[in-house]
């Protein structure tokens, strides 16, 4: 389903179709909100982490590759990306610090409207082998770089690489399921 509503949408983007990109933008923010809000757990940070991903996404959307994964997949890394830039941009400068404090409203709200979605994928994440999940999780929910997830681990970059491509294959095949 999503193949069949997303790719059109970011082939006519690249072509510059303001339409589009806005039918994409109307079907995908939640998403990539969700994902924004969740690192950085401030609703003003990941408005802007959000319309930021979203400015990438409009310059490179003809740098996405269908071999490397969906569009969704693709669209949220680069919100979770700048999502990530700005935990470090912010912690570097000491302005805000970023806890993990009680889920606000508006995330609570994201929540539900993403609820069966997240069974789906919780129910994927399930199936995966125990390394290849917690490399997953650690890397995609907790936000660490590779390296961190290697000290993390206490296992070699190689391994941890292979447990997290491995494993996002897996979950994308039970997903399109």
């Amino acid at each position: 389903m999503e193949h069949e509503t997303l790719f059109p949408l970011l082939c006519k983007t690249v072509d510059g179709d303001k339409k589009a990109f806005a039918e994409l933008y109307n079907i995908t923010s939640p998403q990539l909100y969700a994902v924004a809000l969740r690192l950085l757990k401030r609703p003003e940070l990941a408005d802007e982490a959000t319309q930021d991903a979203y400015i990438k996404i409009w310059h490179n959307a003809g740098n996405y590759q269908r071999g490397k994964g969906t569009v969704l997949t693709w669209m949220v890394s680069i919100a979770r990306y700048r999502a990530l830039d700005l935990i470090r941009y912010h912690n570097v400068r000491n302005e805000v610090e970023l806890s993990d404090d009680a889920p606000s409203d508006v995330e609570s709200a994201q929540t539900i409207k993403l609820g069966a979605e997240q069974a789906k994928l919780a129910s994927c994440l399930d199936e995966l082998d125990g390394p290849q999940r917690q490399a997953i999780h650690l890397a995609y929910v907790n936000g660490m770089s590779h390296q961190e997830v290697v000290t993390h681990l206490a296992s070699p970059l190689g391994t941890i690489k292979s447990w997290i491509r491995r494993g996002l294959q897996s979950l994308q095949r039970c997903l399109s399921l």
